[in-house]
């Protein structure tokens, strides 16, 4: 065999072999059928109920309409206030949020993010890492009116998205930030293993795509990587039906911080972080000293909420409110 053969041969098991052990973990990882919370995972009970606005349509930059719901105070001078959900619900988890916030002089919106909400085209999949991130610019773009100032909010998996947000192209486009309970990232001081019962990640699924996608082969990312554990009370109900219980590679990747998350911390604006202490699915204790280790533009809160209640607890509204300097 020549020399150049055999560097050809070496380069071709070099792709091989790693591809090879990807596909094999990615394989060897199913999701679980009917996965739900049985004793653990979040209580949805907290979460106001409340008449909703009609959702309301935006065309994306790929023409896709997407849908948000809208409390609008009447003020001219009011601030735009981008209300942005966690993992597996919609915008519905605002139905108390948003309209308090209207009430004290606040412009309220909340999208159903891609992939989420009544009737998405791809329940749990988007078409590409980052799409989130472009859905909420062209939301601002066709809402925020001239000279508006624009404030993110995200609770959970939202507020890592926010964060996200912060950190990337668009982030200029946002003057501040509110973060409900953010999560960072697995391996951040805030984490708690499966997010205390409310995740099952495909860990071996997650690594097999992760090896491909630092190969630029991406032609699987459309598969499962994490499912999540509602309770039977929320997927036997009136609401079931609205739930996202999996989420793809590629968006369960862009719906949190980069890798590195401690970049895009730092480039949040100035934010209000709020979380409770009794919070089920992150560590609260750790938000504050691991923010303010990366930047001083932060403030921060902790109340007695649990993960999902820190929504409507009336210290979140109280605090929400001083923040945006419109009482």
């Amino acid at each position: 065999m020549s020399l150049l053969a055999k560097i050809a041969v070496s380069a071709a098991l070099c792709v091989a072999i790693p591809a090879t052990i990807a596909l094999g973990l990615i394989a060897s990882d199913r999701p679980q059928r009917d996965l739900r919370a049985e004793g653990e995972g979040l209580d949805f009970s907290v979460l106001a109920r409340a008449e909703l606005p009609e959702l309301q349509a935006y065309t994306a930059r790929d023409g896709t309409g997407l849908g948000y719901r809208q409390w609008l105070s009447g003020r001219d001078d009011a601030p735009l206030l981008v209300a942005v959900h966690g993992s597996g619900w919609h915008s519905a988890q605002f139905a108390g949020l948003g309209p308090a916030l209207a009430e004290a002089g606040i412009d309220v919106i909340a999208p159903d993010l891609r992939g989420h909400g009544p009737d998405p085209q791809r329940r749990g999949d988007v078409d590409y890492i980052g799409q989130f991130e472009d859905d909420l610019a062209d939301l601002i773009t066709r809402t925020a009116r001239a000279g508006q100032s624009v404030v993110m909010l995200g609770h959970s998996s939202g507020g890592g998205l926010v964060i996200r947000f912060a950190g990337g192209e668009h982030g200029a486009m946002i003057d501040r930030a509110v973060l409900l309970a953010p999560f960072v990232q697995y391996d951040a001081p805030t984490a708690r293993p499966a997010s205390g019962g409310w995740a099952h990640v495909l860990t071996r699924r997650v690594i097999g795509l992760s090896m491909l996608n630092m190969a630029h082969v991406t032609a699987l990312n459309h598969l499962t990587v994490i499912q999540f554990r509602f309770p039977s009370s929320v997927l036997d109900g009136p609401l079931g039906e609205t739930a996202t219980r999996a989420y793809s590679y590629r968006l369960n990747t862009g719906f949190a911080p980069r890798r590195d998350w401690q970049a895009d911390i730092a480039a949040l604006p100035p934010f209000l972080l709020i979380a409770g202490a009794r919070d089920e699915a992150f560590v609260a204790e750790a938000y504050e000293p691991t923010f303010a280790a990366i930047t001083d533009r932060g403030d921060y809160a902790l109340t007695g909420a649990t993960h999902l209640s820190v929504v409507d607890d009336p210290e979140t509204l109280q605090r929400v409110i001083d923040f945006m300097g419109t009482d």
